[in-house]
């Protein structure tokens, strides 16, 4: 066996317990250990005096220990080591807890370089758990690794020298010679070993880009494999001259040009040879159901059927309820399955979707169960895809041999993020907003101003309008942030709200419970609506005018943009009041981007750029392998570059089978090979 594929327990330092404990950092072999990429790096080249250092910040000083102190027994398996030390000029304690090792190995009169945080005050300073350089190292810029139970940096940084040892001996790199020069690229080997013991920034930067490229060619290529995959045979061709005048006049608003391009794109995927795959990517309220209406129109009139799936009852509901609106006057017939329908009502959906009288069926992952059966089922559409997995989408669209499959998201997604999940698919974008809205006004306040906050939620709601006050639950499973939710609802509304008529939503409540309050809600029944972020996708009240955000700097900006899409559609101004009291330095800057644009692609860039890739979705169940490398807020360049590249090599070889491309073939298949198609292994 290859020494770099054994186990890493094999490594002299692992072991069995200690690969164990590696198995969960998804490290199983040297190679993979040498994929475990720092996070970031302590640079000691540059150590300043404890003068100069800022109380709080993180810094790397040049100190010598004056004498060591005896160690304080706190309790039980907490043992306090400590040292006093000095520049030269100012004095520093030096806290190790339970570290008798790394106590041991200080030696009195001896120079180290430690980084950490500075603490203390003018008087008296300490550095507690510094890393510890001795003065005279040669490798000043030191990995610092994502680290797990067991296993500590040392252990890591001795066991990646043994791998990058072992790939020096036996080198090898899966990238042709040619591709490496045109690129301007260092050899695998030299790229791992100066990503984890970089000569200088220089050096490591250098690395980066390599393994970078690597990661972003191997992507692009698997996604336009599977793309390719996709060009199979379709056996639902549409007739290219379907009528649809009946559709668009009995409208009761008038299209927006976007909705009028991307139903012409979709309608022409639907009459070719290949099964579509197209994201319809809108901003909050751009009126991405009716462009979906249309395609099931154009389905049932060439006598086939069309699914669209929602991740939530409420969701899925609104969405059935808007498609009997538009579709049922002209005698296409619309079903509604979720969990919550009786078994009655259930069966005679089946029955109908089997016999073909059923023309399209709206709901949630309710409908992929086994006990559904279509009778041509040839448009598959999934609205907010990233929230379903990817096995959970193939079940569905399974069901349909190769049907036609269109994807709709609200979750404006900025293009180099775009490309790189929706690969495999064509882009429809919906820009405009439908006539007669007006962008909603965002207020970023404190808690200081609640009281004048509810006064304006009153007003709102004495003109005849409707608002919501969302207040954050995280973690479904943690009761008391559904008790502060409970709560807070109670305490509104018998103070500040009494007068008026509030329900509570949030994600605990049984789906028949929710339809209930929403269904309320809408009837206007209730004024104001308190809620957790189950409101987030979709839900449609045009005659709510104001949004309250409790906490919002617990919400990313792509989640904050899509709770505040729940106003703002109907024609009166409507309002979104982000209320904070937890104003650091990255809160100010988001609450600034919300209140200065309602450009969702503007603030979604903004996310990306804040936030990264990994973390842009919330859940990460877009089925997109985690980049851990690249980093698409700041590689843009390189992605056009790999995207170039990766459209030569599959132009001279669709599968990757020439011998030169063999070892690339294999590093495509280990990246998507993992359940769900996410992680490299």
């Amino acid at each position: 066996m290859d020494p770099l594929f054994q186990p890493v327990a094999a490594l002299k330092g692992i072991g069995e317990k200690r690969g164990q404990a590696l198995a969960k950092l998804d490290i199983h072999t040297p190679y993979e250990l040498l994929y475990h990429i720092p996070r970031s790096y302590f640079d000691y080249r540059e150590p300043i005096a404890l003068s100069e250092a800022k109380l709080g910040n993180t810094c790397v000083i040049r100190i010598q220990i004056v004498r060591k102190l005896p160690p304080q027994y706190i309790r039980k398996n907490m043992t306090i080591f400590k040292a006093v030390a000095t520049d030269g000029i100012m004095d520093v304690t030096i806290i190790l807890y339970n570290n008798p090792y790394g106590f041991r190995a200080l030696q009195e009169g001896t120079w180290y370089r430690m980084a950490g945080k500075l603490q203390g005050n003018l008087l008296r300073r300490e550095m507690a758990s510094p890393h510890i350089l001795p003065d005279t190292s040669k490798q000043q810029i030191l990995p610092n690794y994502p680290l797990t139970s067991g296993i500590t940096s040392r252990i890591i940084i001795q066991a990646v020298r043994q791998a990058i040892q072992i790939m020096k001996e036996r080198p090898f790199d899966w990238m042709p010679e040619t591709m490496r020069q045109e690129h301007r690229l260092l050899h695998l080997w030299e790229a791992l070993e100066q990503a984890h013991f970089p000569s200088d920034m220089e050096h490591m930067e250098a690395a980066r880009r390599r393994l970078a490229f690597d990661e972003l060619l191997q992507l692009q290529l698997g996604m336009m494999m599977r793309r390719a995959e996709n060009r199979t045979k379709t056996a639902y061709r549409m007739i290219p001259n379907t009528m649809m005048e009946d559709f668009y006049a009995s409208l009761p608003f008038t299209m927006t040009d976007g909705q009028h391009s991307a139903v012409e794109e979709i309608l022409r995927d639907l009459c070719s040879n290949f099964p579509m795959n197209r994201l319809l990517q809108g901003d909050v309220g751009s009126g991405k159901t009716v462009v979906a209406a249309a395609a099931c129109c154009f389905a049932a009139k060439n006598q086939m059927q069309s699914a669209l799936m929602a991740p939530t009852e409420i969701l899925a509901t609104q969405h059935y309820q808007t498609l009997q609106t538009l579709l049922e006057p002209l005698g296409i017939s619309v079903g509604l399955l979720t969990g919550s329908i009786r078994a009655k009502e259930k069966r005679a959906v089946y029955e109908t979707l089997k016999s073909g009288e059923l023309d399209v069926v709206v709901g949630t992952h309710a409908i992929f169960q086994k006990d559904v059966t279509f009778r041509k089922l040839a448009l598959v559409i999934t609205d907010e895809q990233h929230r379903f997995g990817v096995a959970q989408r193939a079940m569905l669209a399974d069901k349909g041999g190769f049907p036609h499959k269109l994807v709709m998201s609200a979750t404006p997604i900025p293009r180099t993020l775009a490309l790189m999940i929706y690969g495999d698919l064509d882009i429809s974008v919906l820009r405009e907003l439908p006539k007669g809205r007006m962008p909603i006004k965002t207020y970023a306040v404190t808690g200081k101003l609640r009281q004048r906050a509810y006064g304006f939620i009153i007003k709102q709601l004495e003109l005849g309008h409707q608002g919501y006050i969302v207040c954050p639950m995280i973690d479904e499973r943690d009761e008391s942030e559904l008790q502060a939710v409970c709560s807070y609802a109670e305490s509104v509304q018998k103070g500040a709200f009494a007068a008026y008529r509030v329900g509570l939503l949030h994600g605990k409540m049984k789906a028949v419970e929710k339809e209930q309050v929403m269904e309320a809600f809408r009837a206007h029944n209730l004024d104001l609506l308190v809620s957790t972020t189950v409101i987030e996708v979709g839900v449609d009240v045009p005659n709510a005018t104001i949004l309250l955000i409790e906490n919002a700097e617990r919400f990313g900006l792509s989640q904050l943009h899509q709770l505040r899409g729940r106003v703002g559609r109907g024609n009166a101004q409507s309002y979104c009041i982000l209320m904070t009291d937890h104003v650091t330095d990255d809160c100010r800057a988001r609450m600034q981007i919300m209140s200065r644009t309602t450009d969702g692609f503007a603030i979604a860039e903004a996310d990306l750029q804040l936030r990264g890739p990994g973390d842009f979705f919330g859940e990460k169940q877009h089925g997109l392998p985690p980049l851990k490398i690249a980093d698409l807020s700041h590689d843009t360049q390189l992605l056009h570059e790999v995207q170039e590249t990766a459209k030569k090599i599959l132009k001279k070889d669709p599968a990757l089978q020439q011998k030169e491309n063999r070892g690339l073939y294999i590093e495509v298949m280990r990246l998507f090979q993992q359940e769900n198609e996410n992680g490299r292994n």
